[in-house]
């Protein structure tokens, strides 16, 4: 059975802002002709200890995905928590996700976003 869940190493080959916007907009085309349900994207927390440019471009990308309702719920890796209701509601219909390493760890540097 093919998974409903992929991982996207957004940060992967060091992209500009604008090449990683880019990026995500082909992936989450691709995981939707896929039939993917849900990317998990590593995009990493930034050199300089303060959130790094590809982060916060692509958080605010996927919230206007979002409000298009081109992508659904939207968990930030520091969220990402058996006590965050929406994380709750990823796990409860992708329980697979209960074997994410990332669970619980307050991982900045990844977000997890539901393909619609």
């Amino acid at each position: 059975m093919k998974s409903r869940i992929a991982e996207v190493k957004i940060k992967e080959g060091m992209p500009t802002a604008a090449e990683a916007r880019l990026r995500l907009i082909s992936e989450l085309d691709l995981a939707r002709r896929q039939g993917v349900r849900l990317v998990k994207l590593i995009h990493g927390y930034g050199s300089k200890g303060v959130g790094g440019k590809l982060r916060g471009t692509l958080r605010r990308s996927l919230a206007e995905h979002q409000a298009a309702r081109r992508v659904g719920r939207v968990v930030f890796g520091e969220e990402w928590s058996i006590f965050d209701a929406t994380s709750r509601a990823l796990l409860e219909d992708y329980p697979e996700l209960r074997r994410d390493p990332d669970l619980e760890r307050g991982n900045a540097g990844i977000t997890l976003a539901e393909v619609k």
